[in-house]
């Protein structure tokens, strides 16, 4: 008996009032060790005709990190991947450890889908006004999956309430992305805390750390980059 027979795949990302859209932002965070000047680097990023941001790394004196995007995730084996491997990204010494990689995707409930799936994330980590960035992956453990989905609803709401009061005061803006599948230590989400000030995102950390999905469902958590950024691509204009 084939039991997939009635099972109707939906792989396209949802939102209010019946929205529906099959794409997505896929964003890439490389980590690199002993880079003895950034200019030669930032000469290079300035020549790509895609989004980019340059961080110099908090705690590695040589180290940098460069976040790329695109939709289609062929870049990141073609344009990406040359770029990486061209002078002088190509010297460095790189640091797989710290390596993220994850997609922009719809809870259901976003009134704008388009512009929560392919810009919002954008403007956010190109904001000039918001150069601090922490960057960590997360896993939520088995039980969470077990749990009704109302249950699951009413722990993420908790979680969406700090995060949300913290951006609207401009203390704190998250970049939420799915990694399933595409982590090698088999992470669940990418989480990017963007702000004005470093202070604020360490903070919304430790808020989190209370919230019944933080204490009893979240597995792991890191490794955490802590970045400021050195160069980036220009905001796009209003979408």
């Amino acid at each position: 008996m084939n039991h997939s027979a009635g099972l109707k795949i939906d792989v396209q990302e949802r939102g209010a009032r019946g929205q529906s859209l099959d794409r997505r932002l896929f964003l890439q965070l490389q980590v690199f060790g002993n880079c003895a000047g950034s200019a030669p680097v930032i000469r290079v990023l300035e020549q790509s005709s895609h989004d980019l941001v340059l961080y110099q790394d908090l705690n590695d004196p040589r180290g940098i990190a460069v976040l790329g995007m695109s939709e289609d995730p062929a870049y990141f084996v073609t344009g990406w991947r040359e770029l990486l491997n061209s002078p002088p990204l190509a010297g460095l010494s790189p640091k797989p450890e710290l390596t993220m990689l994850g997609r922009t995707y719809a809870s259901g409930f976003e009134p704008d889908l388009e512009h929560w799936l392919l810009h919002k994330t954008r403007r956010t980590v190109l904001n000039p006004d918001w150069p601090w960035a922490i960057w960590y992956p997360l896993r939520r453990s088995g039980a969470f999956a077990s749990l009704e989905p109302a249950q699951q609803s009413a722990i993420l709401r908790e979680h969406a309430t700090i995060g949300r009061a913290y951006g609207e005061a401009d203390l704190a803006h998250d970049v939420r992305l799915a990694c399933h599948g595409l982590d090698k230590n088999d992470n669940d989400f990418v989480i990017g805390l963007i702000g004005r000030d470093l202070h604020p995102l360490s903070h919304v950390v430790q808020s989190m750390r209370k919230t019944r999905q933080t204490s009893q469902y979240i597995e792991s958590l890191g490794p955490f980059f802590i970045g400021r950024t050195l160069w980036q691509s220009p905001l796009p204009s209003a979408e």
